[in-house]
């Protein structure tokens, strides 16, 4: 949910998301003392709520900064093999002035290469090549490796491992249902 926190942020700036605009604009990421700071201050007006972080801290000093201001319950991983993922993006091709997504399995076009709206061609981003994804996955390895390590030893960290939605989410599902109902409550 930091997206959620960073866009309220930013779509009503005070000093941190004037901060995170900046880099934003730039084309840059945000920096770690920025964005614990921005993700602390939201978290701060939660006390009394549950809350869940997607996609953030991605790194060990993230995780560490974060801890320093708020203890999470619980660290879930999806354990996806690398294979999987580069096999699924690969196959994504974009019409680029209408953002719509085609898959070559899942979503394909009536017409192989071509929107079907328009009758345009598609276009195969360079971030959804297989060479740029593996470049990607290879940097998330090196990132959450420390970052799973740190969690781990927290005694916080619950990993699901599967190549499909419907092969984990049941397992993510009933352990959640179990772990929240024993610190708050029914599902």
């Amino acid at each position: 949910m930091n997206t959620v926190f960073t866009q309220k942020e930013i779509g009503e700036p005070g000093e941190l998301g004037i901060a995170a605009q900046k880099y934003m604009k730039a084309g840059k990421l945000v920096p770690d003392d920025v964005m614990v700071n921005l993700i602390a201050s939201e978290l701060a007006g939660l006390k009394t709520s549950p809350w869940l972080l997607d996609g953030f801290p991605r790194t060990r000093p993230q995780a560490e900064a974060v801890h320093q201001h708020e203890k999470l319950d619980l660290v879930l991983s999806l354990e996806v093999p690398d294979e999987v993922i580069i096999d699924r993006i690969k196959g994504r091709w974009t019409h680029l002035p209408s953002g719509r997504i085609y898959h070559t399995e899942f979503n394909p076009p009536q017409v192989s290469g071509v929107d079907d709206v328009t009758g345009e061609q598609l276009v195969q981003r360079e971030d959804d090549k297989p060479e740029s994804v593996k470049q990607r996955l290879d940097q998330y390895a090196v990132n959450t490796g420390p970052l799973k390590g740190f969690y781990r030893d927290l005694g916080i960290l619950q990993e699901f491992h599967g190549t499909e939605s419907n092969e984990i989410w049941p397992r993510v599902h009933n352990y959640l249902k179990s772990h929240l109902t024993a610190l708050s409550g029914p599902f």
